[in-house]
């Protein structure tokens, strides 16, 4: 079906034609210049959100990364301020910067869930995360190349991909969304050189390839699926303007979040997830990979790896993130949850001795580059105290890309060295 035409805003086209990702830093403080910033902005640093009504217009750019964080990001990079200047040359040293990327498009993604060989599942999350690459620097640089290759990468899928099969479909469509909807985000809201009719083509591949998948989440699944579809729902029904799933990815966090971290607030045993079999105590514990005593912070996959957890620390902040540029206070919600789980798993990923208790003493210490949007806002924005994740993302910056779905967030949401 035809994809729905949706109020837009343009920049003025001012900005030239610059030399190509050589020398980032130059072009950075020429477009900080340019945007007429007269210090420091706070990042979104304020400590309650702009109030959304119900049904109200959404806000653009909003979908994860803010106007107000992409002009504090410029800034501290032009005031070569770190760790925002260690991680601008970091995305500017990735492979997915390169100006010479080629993206890879296939009709149809195969991801089985086994040893079995897939089609397409690394060319469509690497693609996704390059496109989001460049528009962030056409964003801090305004060297329209960026902008070209990033509107390049987005076309080339959507003139292509019609769907994804195998196991691991609702992961891999999760993974790829979440990021294809960052990027085209900040395309539509800051680039005027986008075709209206490959705009509306990329609309209708979100609308209608990745949104079915991802919208009724994985109920029955460890819990990082759910989390992570619940973050592209919401991705890309905030870039869609679609209110009911916007307001359904909402739901879905509210349930699945106190599913997944544990509080003694819960009592004796974790939520059960809503909507899956899982409802007895045998079932929760095996559902917990063993685990039979619960603390605060723990979380259902804490026992199968950091990583898996992890994923879920990124998908619960991004979620609340993109919800609260959309005036929703999600974060308000789960904010004690979320502080115990992030210094939970922070402290373990130091090195602290795992007890007897957790995980039979023996944990998987594998944590990606998840912690800074919930410290930007658990810290920057409440002043919550968490030493453990302050200590843990300060030694990981900058904080750059998992391949899957998280990328450069030290440069987007880091509110302070």
């Amino acid at each position: 079906m035809a994809a729905a035409r949706f109020p837009r805003t343009r920049p003025r086209a001012w900005w030239g034609r610059r030399v190509l990702l050589g020398s980032l830093l130059p072009l950075v403080t020429i477009a900080a210049t340019g945007c007429g910033s007269a210090g420091p902005s706070d990042g979104g640093a304020r400590a309650v959100a702009a109030p959304r009504a119900a049904g109200g217009a959404f806000t653009h750019p909003g979908v994860l990364v803010g106007q107000d964080q992409l002009t504090a990001a410029r800034d501290h990079v032009a005031r070569k301020e770190e760790p925002w200047l260690s991680a601008y040359r970091a995305m500017g040293r990735s492979k997915y910067a390169a100006l010479d990327y080629t993206p890879k498009a296939y009709e149809t993604v195969e991801c089985p869930p086994d040893t079995r060989p897939g089609q397409g599942c690394v060319e469509e999350r690497e693609d996704a995360i390059a496109a989001y690459t460049q528009a962030l620097l056409w964003n801090m640089t305004r060297d329209r190349a960026h902008a070209e290759k990033a509107v390049e990468i987005m076309d080339a899928w959507s003139d292509k991909v019609k769907r994804h099969t195998e196991g691991n479909a609702g992961l891999q469509t999760a993974w790829a969304g979440s990021s294809w909807a960052k990027a085209a985000e900040l395309m539509q809201y800051t680039y005027d050189g986008w075709p209206d009719g490959q705009e509306l083509k990329f609309q209708r591949m979100l609308r209608e390839v990745y949104l079915p998948v991802v919208r009724p989440g994985s109920a029955d699944f460890n819990g990082n699926w759910d989390l992570v579809m619940a973050d592209a729902t919401m991705n890309i029904a905030v870039h869609l303007n679609d209110h009911a799933a916007f307001d359904q990815a909402v739901h879905h966090f509210r349930a699945r979040v106190p599913a997944y971290f544990y509080l003694s607030s819960d009592g004796p045993l974790p939520v059960e997830p809503e909507g899956s079999g899982i409802d007895t105590p045998a079932k929760l514990r095996t559902y917990w990979f063993g685990q039979t005593t619960f603390k605060d912070g723990l979380a259902q996959e804490t026992c199968r790896n950091f990583k898996h957890a992890s994923y879920s620390l990124a998908a619960t902040s991004h979620i609340a993130e993109t919800a609260w540029h959309q005036g929703v206070d999600l974060y308000g919600e789960v904010k004690d949850r979320l502080r115990a789980a992030l210094e939970f798993h922070s402290k373990y990923q130091l090195g602290a001795t795992a007890p007897a208790w957790l995980c039979g003493g023996r944990v998987q210490r594998d944590m990606g580059p998840d912690t800074e949007i919930g410290l930007g806002h658990l810290r920057g924005r409440l002043k919550m105290d968490l030493p453990q994740t302050v200590r843990l993302t300060r030694e990981e910056r900058p904080e750059g890309t998992d391949d899957l779905f998280v990328a450069w967030e030290t440069l987007t949401h880091a509110t302070a060295a």
